[in-house]
């Protein structure tokens, strides 16, 4: 199994399949977007899935494809349905904005193509609110819920991801919320990360979350998500409400952390491995894809830098310690 010096195992890889968005979130990006990466310099298909091969043989259980937005790179659809099929991968899963989830599915019919689960980023139900996070005014949250519906008839498991920023979108707790009343979906809200253009805004607590929650809906009850069916095998906490047929999740990764059980790696679009968010450290796997290493020569490569992954992040002092923000944004590292 591949694991690090402080004995964690690591078999969760998230693969990036671009660094383009068709949104320009003001966590993420500026709103003139960033200067993309050249096709040339990405990864193909084929390379990124000769890693994902290795790795599955190094211990990889659960891929999730990211981008920047995964959707807006043609062929993610046959992509996917390739990543099932490698021997030892237990879960493969999407996240996305939602925007062009309608023609996915339209592409992924057939057997096999759909993903394992879908996440969706959705940060705000009510559309002036939506507008100013996304900074885009064509289309609304209204279409993503249609979606969701769709893949929730295909019984595609769905999580929703909700980035509370204060000032911004805190009135938007309490709907999203209530989204997993009548659905049987996980509503997860994620502390802001100091990556990029988010250090100039705040973070929400999860605590603070949590509260608002119950004061309007009562108390949230720890529940297990490998004895539920809610699909996990990340960082997220989950909890159930009276009456709600779906769950509330929380990932706090600044104000509680859970670096003690972290089990993922990211492939950046590039072909950069990288260990942790907070960290420069990873290894170049497109130097070596490009320079005629092996698969044998690549495991090895692999397995030393994985030894190598932090052991705690820096983005807080729950660690005991802390450095300044990161300059790159979520899109540029693979969310």
């Amino acid at each position: 199994m591949l694991s690090d010096s402080f004995g964690r195992t690591l078999d969760y890889l998230r693969v990036s399949v671009t660094d383009r968005c068709n949104l320009r979130c003001i966590y993420c990006m500026p709103p003139q977007g960033v200067e993309w990466k050249p096709h040339e310099s990405m990864l193909s298909f084929e390379e990124l899935l000769r890693v994902c091969q290795i790795m599955a043989g190094l211990g990889v259980r659960i891929i999730r494809v990211t981008g920047g937005e995964p959707l807006v790179r043609r062929g993610v659809a046959s992509f996917i349905k390739n990543l099932k099929t490698i021997a030892g991968i237990e879960k493969v899963t999407l996240t996305t904005n939602g925007f062009l989830l309608g023609a996915y599915l339209d592409e992924a019919e057939a057997p096999g193509v759909l993903p394992d689960g879908v996440n969706i980023s959705l940060d705000a139900l009510d559309g002036q609110r939506f507008r100013r996070i996304s900074r885009r005014e064509d289309a609304g949250p209204a279409e993503i819920l249609l979606l969701i519906d769709r893949l929730r008839e295909k019984h595609v498991p769905v999580k929703i991801n909700c980035v509370p920023i204060r000032s911004i979108n805190e009135k938007e707790i309490l709907p999203l919320a209530a989204l997993a009343r009548d659905n049987n979906i996980a509503v997860r809200f994620i502390e802001l990360m100091p990556l990029g253009c988010a250090s100039a805004l705040q973070f929400v607590p999860g605590a603070e979350v949590a509260s608002r929650i119950e004061k309007a809906y009562g108390t949230l009850t720890p529940f297990s998500a490998k004895e539920s069916g809610v699909q996990g095998s990340g960082p997220a906490v989950y909890y159930s409400l009276q009456g709600f047929a779906g769950k509330i999740g929380f990932i706090n990764a600044l104000s509680h952390g859970f670096c003690e059980s972290c089990n993922r790696l990211r492939l950046g679009c590039q072909g950069f491995l990288k260990l942790c968010l907070s960290e420069d450290v990873g290894l170049d796997l497109r130097a070596l894809l490009r320079g005629g290493a092996d698969d044998p020569e690549l495991a090895r490569f692999i397995s030393c830098a994985a030894a190598k992954k932090p052991h705690f992040h820096g983005f807080s002092g729950i660690y005991g310690r802390s450095k300044a923000p990161c300059p790159d944004g979520m899109s540029g590292i693979g969310g």
